[in-house]
């Protein structure tokens, strides 16, 4: 009697689970936003086959080694101390003649080793960055609060801030990170 019964089989349509799995794809692509890493906004200056020649006098160099320790013109000093010592090397205009011959002509050269930490080169820039911002905004005889609130949108601010940058102009090497031993 058995064999005389039909059997009956139930079988899943599967078809359309591929497009269901498909829109859920889109939606989740559509929905999700991807993290996009943010760099440091640095102008960059265009790609000459000239090759410049500096005098020694006109480079602040500022070495960290992978221990994170930092070295400014072959002395080792704190954080805190770099801003007021890039201050004094660009704004030095020829007084000193170990420092920069005019805020034109001085250079802040930054070499990291590879093992030299994300944090503390930032940081290390910050400071270089806001030597270059007091110097500009004292220049304009401005407090660097003000400064820092000029928009180069506004005819008015945007020729303060070409004077500012035409005095002062923001010039750092970023050397490639080598293997520097520790600073002695």
């Amino acid at each position: 009697m058995r064999s005389l019964q039909k059997e009956r089989h139930t079988d899943v349509n599967a078809g359309s689970m591929a497009d269901i799995a498909f829109l859920l794809l889109i939606f989740f692509l559509v929905t999700t936003t991807i993290a996009t890493d943010k760099g440091i906004f640095m102008k960059l200056p265009i790609k000459d086959n000239v090759e410049a020649i500096f005098h020694k006098r006109n480079i602040f160099n500022v070495l960290i080694n992978s221990n994170n320790e930092l070295l400014a013109e072959n002395e080792v000093i704190p954080l805190i101390e770099l801003k007021e010592k890039v201050k004094v090397f660009i704004d030095n205009n020829g007084v000193d003649k170990n420092l920069s011959d005019s805020p034109k002509k001085a250079i802040v050269s930054i070499k990291t080793d590879r093992g030299t930490k994300y944090e503390t080169y930032l940081s290390i820039v910050d400071e270089i960055l806001l030597g270059y911002r007091e110097l500009r905004a004292k220049h304009l005889g401005i407090s660097l609060e003000t400064y820092l609130q000029l928009d180069s949108k506004i005819p008015e601010d945007k020729k303060l801030l070409k004077a500012a940058r035409e005095a002062y102009p923001m010039q750092i090497s970023d050397a490639e990170p080598v293997d520097i031993s520790s600073i002695q």
